[in-house]
């Protein structure tokens, strides 16, 4: 397929990493574009490791399966990179992201030889920070957003305080942290 935007999410169950998924599918189909985000299930439970992808084209997806090789992925929590092989089947041209307080530097010998790009944005801190409680799934996708530029970042962000509007209408800090959390991790995330 040429010209799609492929990314695969890791992350435990009750980390955000399938609605970051939704959210970034939502976000680039309000700017015209064809999307996909869905999650792969399994025995999932709170905690276990989970997978979610995303297509994003500007032409229409005619795929429809899982996600085998994608150009990104992001990995909202660091403890996966023991137990999961998250660089099997990305592409060296595209990138990892890694929610992580180490440097770039240090996660590269845990990467299996990957030998591609390697980010790192410290999503828990941002979170904490700018939420109150680790949500790294919000940074993540900032994160995520400004490695791949699969979306312009100015209109990502004017996407993002639309659904954010909705989804926190009765709570308004929730917006306002959020917001900062998404903005300080484009800013942030580091390679």
């Amino acid at each position: 397929m040429k010209d799609v935007v492929e990314i695969r999410w890791h992350g435990r169950g009750g980390q955000g990493a399938k609605t970051a998924s939704l959210l970034l599918a939502d976000s680039a189909f309000s700017t015209g574009m064809y999307v996909q985000g869905f999650p792969e299930y399994g025995p999932e439970r709170m905690g276990a490791p989970i997978t979610a992808y995303n297509r994003i084209s500007k032409e229409r997806v005619r795929v429809h399966s899982n996600i085998y090789e994608p150009e990104f992925v992001v990995v909202v929590d660091e403890t996966l990179l023991s137990s999961v092989d998250v660089t099997k089947g990305l592409q060296e041209k595209g990138a990892i992201v890694i929610n992580t307080a180490k440097s770039p530097e240090e996660i590269k010998p845990l990467l299996k030889g990957y030998k591609g790009r390697v980010f790192t944005c410290d999503a828990r801190k941002i979170s904490e920070e700018c939420l109150g409680k680790n949500f790294p799934n919000t940074p993540m996708l900032g994160a995520i957003v400004k490695v791949s530029g699969v979306i312009d970042e100015t209109q990502f962000v004017e996407s993002m305080e639309d659904s954010f509007k909705h989804k926190f209408a009765t709570k308004p800090e929730v917006l306002k942290g959020n917001m900062e959390a998404l903005v300080r991790s484009m800013k942030e995330v580091k390679e």
